[in-house]
């Protein structure tokens, strides 16, 4: 029983990752209709800053969690309007962008590859206890906090979608963006607030795992891709979906890693998005839509 628990709290933590960049797969989604297929890329944009923060430059992890968390988000702002701006308006841009994408995030990897190296880094957790014994199970500090700052975030998150005007102005632009922009909302403004968003979470991941992964160059396409399954398992037009989604490829990749091979621990994510993608393609909170011809 205590192993299981020990897993359970394993498979939430790493879970709580793959739902933070798969948030931020959805935002940008359902409100510009685009898989910024560069959003892994966030999380290894803040892994890296906070171990500059960190390692080089000797500031608390406090102060350089904040840092890296704002870098990571001015990051998606300047993706966006670099890379999705000029190329929104072109006729089917929605293959230029998916392409654009694609490209940018060889094209970040490889900058960090001639910046950083190929040597990986080992960034200090918030805690320096490495584990805590509850009821006489040990548990790994660094997974507690990546659940309880996940879980926070996923509060502040709602409730600044669904309470505040801004949010608000979110929703309206992902529903219909055309009848928004004559309602007065500033359609351009929002679409940067959401690329800061969704690459202040990814940045955040990245942030959250450092001390328990190595921080290397590849590490934001390995998240991004069980992410986008998440996103998918969750349903892409669900933010709910994300998150549960999340969960989910986590606990199935840890309790398979686990209980039936540690060799295909990497192969469990895409074997749940096989069976969403066969049986139910729109997810778990996904709807059915259909489009006129």
């Amino acid at each position: 029983m205590q192993e299981f628990i020990q897993l359970t709290v394993t498979g939430l933590a790493i879970g709580s990752i793959y739902a933070l960049v798969a948030l931020g797969f959805v935002l940008i989604y359902t409100t510009v209709d685009v898989v910024n297929f560069a959003q892994g890329d966030f999380a290894m944009i803040g892994a890296y800053f906070m171990a500059t923060c960190v390692l080089s430059w000797g500031m608390p992890w406090w102060l350089a969690f904040v840092i890296s968390v704002i870098f990571a988000a001015i990051a998606g702002v300047v993706f966006q309007l670099v890379l999705y701006q000029p190329v929104k308006n072109r006729p089917r841009s929605f293959v230029p962008i998916l392409i654009a994408t694609v490209g940018a995030s060889i094209f970040i990897e490889q900058l960090y590859l001639i910046i950083y190296g190929a040597v990986p880094y080992q960034v200090p957790g918030i805690f320096s206890v490495q584990t805590v014994n509850i009821g006489g199970i040990t548990l790994y500090s660094q997974y507690l906090a990546i659940i309880v700052i996940t879980a926070l975030l996923v509060v502040l998150l709602s409730w600044f979608l669904e309470k505040t005007k801004t949010g608000l102005q979110m929703q309206a632009t992902a529903q219909d963006p055309d009848t928004a922009r004559l309602m007065g909302i500033r359609t351009a403004w929002i679409a940067a607030l959401v690329f800061a968003i969704s690459a202040g979470t990814g940045g955040l991941a990245g942030i959250l795992v450092a001390p328990v992964f190595n921080v290397t160059t590849t590490m934001g396409a390995s998240i991004a891709l069980k992410a986008f399954a998440a996103a998918v398992v969750g349903g892409f037009s669900s933010v709910r979906g994300s998150i549960i989604g999340g969960l989910i490829i986590g606990l199935v990749e840890t309790y398979g890693a686990t209980y039936i091979s540690g060799s295909y621990r990497d192969a469990f994510a895409f074997i749940v998005l096989i069976v969403f993608l066969v049986f139910r393609p729109y997810g778990l909170f996904g709807e059915k839509t259909s489009d006129k011809v």
